[in-house]
């Protein structure tokens, strides 16, 4: 086809590596690109015309004239470097949530993008759905009223994705044959390979991941934030489970977010809970329905939305009675809607067949920095001060490491 796009694939294995090839099927996948031998044997042999790769900057030093674009599927401590490489050679880029492990790093992508012109998006999938247009369609029509309290939560971490280590650092392996241990750990501290680092579970670990949080905050925390244009907070509280570990994330812990005023809508105080915290639910919620292991509620003056599951699905005014009776003035449809997932949406803008993608780094950079504002209270046991225009913590400055790009990053 003439107008297909040549598609690089970064992190070919996996749920979201395989979910960036099958989006990507009506394009031409021109290169696949994973530390692991025996993901790109596999993804090879259905993608014979690929060129395969260990090492992505050996994929764009042999390639980068062939490729539109690059998807990025990679643990969260390499998500900076590829995309940087990618932005700077002129590639449109997608990739997976949260942007990059850093708010240093996902503003200077931000800025990249603007500076090269490229198109982007974060692959936070419930911003392409139904429930998160509706949500912010209710808020716009002032069904709620004026909202100044949400409450969002996950059950992670745990298992599988989230494994509390028995020692730190913890017990040193051999590393499969089939992984490039050293490419693997990319830009983060050199350490002999551990079991407790593969897989999934490296997203406990503050080198490679940002905690529960990082995991699931820009797929819970999309509806508050979009709906009702929450910016940046300026106050961020926290109580963990269990101490604070300068190695890897606590097992549970609560987060208070304040955020000032906008214009006529009031300060708001979101509380985000993870692992086993119980969750203070609306005064006038049925004490016999069940509550969603992934989900958030905002409470209005007028009504409460909650919404079900990690993507705003299914959102509902509650209690039932109160539902009922707004059911016949709830507004209609204004949003656009999105046809597919975000690659789909992301791809179609790439040919000039739609808008600009509705998680591309203008939006998602701020989303992810809230994000990464409250994994820092988590991974520090600190209330955080934010001065978001000059980027620091100004009640410790000493954090100013953890918010700004590391060195040799890429």
């Amino acid at each position: 086809m003439d107008n297909q796009l040549n598609i690089a694939i970064v992190g070919a294995g996996g749920f979201t590596g395989n979910y960036a090839i099958d989006a990507c099927a009506s394009e031409q996948i021109v290169a696949l690109c994973d530390v692991d031998r025996e993901a790109l044997a596999e993804q090879q042999a259905k993608h014979p015309e690929a060129k395969t790769f260990l090492d992505y900057r050996e994929m764009f030093d042999e390639l980068g004239d062939r490729i539109d674009a690059v998807t990025i599927s990679t643990p969260d401590h390499t998500h900076y470097g590829i995309a940087m490489a990618a932005i700077e050679r002129g590639k449109h880029v997608f990739v997976q949530k949260p942007m990059a492990r850093t708010i240093g790093e996902v503003r200077a992508l931000r800025e990249a993008a603007r500076t090269h012109g490229v198109i982007t998006q974060m692959g936070n999938q419930g911003h392409t759905m139904e429930g998160i247009r509706v949500v912010k369609e209710w808020v716009q029509a002032g069904v709620l009223g004026k909202v100044t309290e949400v409450h969002a939560w996950t059950d992670r971490p745990r298992m599988p994705w989230f494994e509390k280590p028995e020692s730190v650092p913890p017990p040193p392996g051999s590393a499969p044959d089939h992984l490039d241990w050293d490419l693997w750990l990319g830009p983060a501290r050199k350490r002999p390979y551990s079991e407790a680092y593969s897989d999934k579970r490296w997203r406990a670990w503050w080198d490679f991941g940002c905690g529960a949080l990082g995991d699931m905050g820009c797929h819970i925390l999309d509806g508050p934030f979009w709906a009702l244009d929450l910016g940046m907070p300026t106050r961020i509280e926290v109580r963990t489970n269990d101490p604070v570990r300068e190695e890897h994330t606590a097992f549970g812990a609560i987060v208070r977010y304040h955020f000032p005023s906008r214009g006529s809508a009031p300060p708001v105080t979101l509380i985000w809970y993870e692992g086993d915290n119980e969750i203070l639910l609306p005064p006038d919620f049925e004490e016999d329905r069940e509550i969603a292991t992934n989900g958030f509620y905002m409470m209005g003056d007028k009504a409460t939305v909650m919404a079900f599951g990690p993507q705003a699905n299914n959102p509902a005014i509650v209690p039932q009675t109160r539902m009922d009776e707004l059911a016949g003035s709830l507004p209609p449809k204004t949003i656009p809607r999105v046809e597919g997932g975000p690659i789909e949406e992301w791809l179609r803008a790439l040919k000039g067949d739609g808008p600009t993608p509705g998680a591309n780094f203008e939006y998602a950079a701020p989303l992810t920095e809230v994000v990464l504002l409250g994994a820092l209270a988590i991974r520090t046991g600190e209330t955080i001060e934010w001065d978001a225009a000059a980027m620091q913590v100004t009640n410790h400055p000493e954090l100013d490491r953890l918010v700004q790009i590391p060195q040799d990053c890429r």
